[in-house]
């Protein structure tokens, strides 16, 4: 594998033909110049046709409509026939079973329209059945898999229930048992409790016990057949309301003496919890990244809001620190869907790691988002609670950006998952000479790769960083070849993290990497994170496809150290004021204000 090499110094910055008419560079040009090569691309386009203008009253899936769907705790349904007729369920199986689903990359770029449609969609329509199918497509034979796809392919739906209250999302003591009968079959006991579309779908993905001994191989998942299931051993629970994502419906279903085929086990007995784990590293990079979308909407209506707010004799985004909020989000943004794209980008290049920047990603992008749309709602001022205007969509927005940060998989889980991993990769990568980077395709955003392979995700990373030693090397590379010298300057400043961080990890004890482990170490993992973070945007800026200057990799680096504390300064000036006429450039041209900078109705 080749470390990523920075391009040759292009000396003056051009400037781009639309941001000239502001007077500026288009400082995120790089980020969009690999549009043309975006995976599903059209079918991106298809989908935002579909939509329509969200500002269009009478359109049932525009803004007065999934307000209003919202309001009343339900899903859009003129939404869902939509997804249904555009056929959305093919992005969740695989092209060798007769999807459509090629990549992490590609299915986030789809469901990211839908996200910054209506969240509720995206994830009650669509996310339950990729988080289900994932473990099939992982672990299942070749018969289950073929049933859940041809399902799926023909509108249907799919659970995935993991969760019980008891246990939150450590989902290794789940209490429901799959025990053997004395016919051979399984006999179902206990419950699953707030899962999506539990009532709703055809089948469902269940995690039980298989074992009462206690163990790693004590449980297994069971692919079911909802209408196979007798009606006498089943009953669906009350459902659970939230106060996002209000129009999921989050059901629960508890389980007597419920008799179901042996052959339904996913997978060998007692690999539930390694197929999960396997699993988890495309949902966990898939989730946060259709998420971004979400974002995606909730900086169009506070830029739109804040234009239309007059103070002081002009309007709100004539205040310096306005404009500075924006282009903090904006920024935000794209370090979120920088980070996400590489890692999702890795279940290619490197399936073997993906599990370590999967957990990253969950650990990391989640907490930006909801900040980052908290901090909008501030610039909305007393405003934000009324019921009029943008303020009602906003609302929302930040109720429902909340639950990316622990459904699924929260924050801590994440973290628990990486910190045992953290001191023998500290030994075994980072500083050693030879050990491999990511090859250079990985930061070719947008561009094809073969297609990845469930079974070859593995359940750690074996000590191995690749995506750490491509800042290393890279940093190195571009200090020799002259690089943009502030660009060079981060990349210095990241590598010295990475060798106190390693620094710090030698020092971990084996009480360290279990779930008692102190704050302290905790707070080491978040230390990686920024490290893989800062690794993904440096090398994107070095593989860029053209010539445009530094600016929005400059402004992601800054608004990633103080997402970790390393500083509280604003964004300079010279950073927020290109991306702030960049930001209103896109919103006037209607153009998402993520990487793939496409053309939106949102």
């Amino acid at each position: 594998m080749t470390p990523a090499t920075p391009a040759a110094p292009t000396g003056a910055e051009p400037t781009d033909s639309e941001g000239a008419r502001h007077g500026v560079p288009d400082p995120a040009a790089r980020y969009s110049a690999h549009t043309r090569h975006s995976p599903h691309g059209k079918e991106i386009d298809a989908l935002e046709d579909l939509f329509g203008d969200a500002a269009d009253r009478a359109n049932p899936v525009g803004t007065a409509a999934v307000v209003s769907a919202d309001e009343q705790g339900h899903m859009l349904p003129a939404g869902e026939e939509s997804l249904t007729g555009f056929g959305l369920n093919a992005h969740f199986v695989p092209a060798a079973l007769g999807g459509r689903f090629t990549g992490l990359e590609g299915l986030i770029g789809v469901m990211r329209a839908v996200y910054r449609r209506d969240p509720c969609l995206g994830l009650g329509y669509g996310a339950g059945s990729f988080m289900a199918g994932a473990n099939v497509w992982t672990a299942g034979s070749e018969a289950q898999q073929a049933w859940l796809a041809e399902l799926l392919l023909s509108g249907g739906r799919a659970a995935c229930a993991y969760h019980e209250l008891a246990h939150g999302n450590d989902f290794s003591r789940a209490g429901l048992t799959a025990l053997p009968g004395p016919d051979g079959r399984l006999r179902l006991n206990g419950r699953k409790e707030v899962v999506a579309n539990l009532r709703r779908a055809e089948a469902m993905v269940l995690f039980a016990r298989t074992d009462p001994a206690q163990g790693s191989r004590s449980h297994s998942q069971l692919l079911l057949d909802s209408a196979d299931l007798p009606t006498g051993a089943v009953r669906h629970l009350e459902r659970f309301g939230t106060v996002g994502m209000r129009g999921v419906q989050l059901g629960g279903v508890e389980f007597t003496d419920c008799a179901v085929p042996a052959d339904s086990v996913v997978g060998n007995p007692g690999q539930g919890v390694e197929t999960a784990l396997r699993s988890f590293q495309a949902t966990r990079i898939a989730l946060p990244g259709m998420t971004i979308g979400l974002l995606d909407t909730a900086l169009r209506t506070a830029l739109r809001g804040a234009r239309g707010r007059r103070l002081y004799g002009g309007t709100v985004t004539d205040l310096p620190l306005s404009r500075s909020i924006l282009a903090e989000a904006f920024a935000d943004l794209l370090l979120a869907d920088t980070f996400t794209a590489v890692a999702a980008r890795t279940t290619h290049t490197a399936p073997a790691q993906a599990g370590v920047y999967a957990a990253a990603v969950k650990a990391f992008v989640p907490r930006l988002l909801m900040h980052a749309v908290y901090r909008l709602s501030e610039l909305l001022g007393s405003q934000f609670y009324l019921r009029s205007a943008e303020q009602p969509l906003f609302q929302k927005l930040l109720r429902d950006v909340q639950p990316s940060a622990f459904g699924h998989a929260s924050r801590v889980s994440c973290q628990s998952a990486l910190l045992p991993q953290l001191p023998l990769t500290a030994r075994r990568t980072w500083r050693k000479d030879g050990a491999a980077a990511l090859p250079e395709e990985t930061f070719h955003l947008g561009e094809p790769l073969p297609a990845p392979c469930f079974t070859d995700l593995t359940v750690t990373g074996g000590g191995r960083d690749p995506l750490s030693r491509s800042l290393v090397l890279g940093a190195a590379q571009a200090a020799a070849s002259r690089d943009d010298e502030a660009v060079t300057a981060q990349a210095r400043l990241w590598c010295d993290e990475l060798d106190a961080l390693a620094a710090d990890a030698a020092g971990l004890g084996p009480a360290e990497a279990g779930p008692a482990a102190s704050p302290y170490a905790f707070g080491l993992t978040t230390r990686w994170t920024g490290v893989l973070a800062a690794a993904a945007c440096l090398g994107t800026w070095w593989q860029r496809p053209d010539a445009a200057g530094p600016t929005a990799t400059l402004a992601a680096l800054h608004r990633l150290g103080a997402h970790l504390d390393r500083h509280r300064d604003p964004l300079p000036a010279r950073l927020a004021e290109p991306l702030h006429a960049e930001l209103v450039r896109r919103f006037d041209a209607g153009l998402t204000f993520d990487i793939d900078c496409r053309p939106t109705g949102a």
